[in-house]
């Protein structure tokens, strides 16, 4: 249990660490959208979007 807790403390301090270091606002266009935000926003965005890509992807070749 406290090895759990040691390592959630870890990537937390990781995590703001990462958050501190890119912070930086950036400009993102797609087509006919443009839009600013934090560069670390994307990058969570992205992985967000990546995992359930992969999920969804091993879900589908799992039930056919």
């Amino acid at each position: 249990m406290k090895l759990k807790l040691i390592l959630v403390i870890i990537l937390l301090l990781f995590l703001a660490i990462f958050i501190m270091q890119n912070y930086e606002i950036v400009k993102i266009e797609f087509l006919f959208w443009s839009f600013q935000t934090s560069r670390a926003l994307i990058v969570f965005i992205s992985l967000f979007v990546g995992l359930i890509i992969g999920w969804l992807t091993s879900y589908l070749f799992r039930t056919h």
